[in-house]
């Protein structure tokens, strides 16, 4: 498959714009999220700091789906293919900053997931959690191998495996970010 090579000025469009995407994405979506639910704290607390359980917002929508950045027309010009790109009414979840939209009801799982995103975040920013998002994408052509993604999915899955072994999150990600995973 061949991935684009867009200059470093494309790719700083590019970020900027995903930057300011997901934070009005956030702003829309937070007037309508709630904390966790008392069960789904109780899930979480022996992965995550109370402080990111607090802060923590979901909304799961109803009738409607999250639907693809505007800025996606401006990768596609650069020469990516539309299939390449995520498919955000796909995905069965999206997480912008601390509020986390779901296209379906939350499992202990999926909630996982999406926190790690929300634990990356905190320890990135939004401006350099857009930047590791996208250079991320840029060098390994998909979805898949964004380092972002492999570290939230690697976590899920050990958490899967073995729900009631507690583990540190923030731990695990400040391990890639001080190995330079991300």
């Amino acid at each position: 498959m061949h991935v684009p090579q867009p200059s470093e000025e494309q790719i700083a469009q590019v970020i900027l714009q995903v930057g300011a995407y997901i934070d009005e994405r956030r702003q829309t979506y937070r007037r309508r999220a709630v904390p966790l639910s008392q069960n789904q704290m109780a899930s979480m607390r022996t992965f995550f700091p109370a402080s990111t359980l607090d802060s923590a917002r979901v909304v799961v929508l109803a009738g409607s789906r999250v639907s693809n950045p505007p800025f996606y027309g401006l990768l596609m010009a650069m020469g990516f293919d539309a299939g390449s790109l995520p498919n955000f009414s796909l995905m069965a979840a999206i997480t912008f900053v601390d509020t986390v939209v779901s296209h379906e009801a939350f499992t202990d799982r999926l909630l996982f997931h999406e926190l790690v995103h929300v634990v990356q975040y905190e320890k990135l920013g939004l401006r350099e959690f857009a930047a590791k998002y996208v250079r991320g994408f840029l060098s390994g052509g998909s979805y898949e191998a964004i380092p972002l993604e492999m570290n939230a999915y690697e976590l899920d899955a050990r958490f899967a495996a073995q729900p009631t072994k507690p583990f540190s999150v923030e731990a695990e990600v400040r391990a890639w970010i001080d190995g330079g995973r991300f």
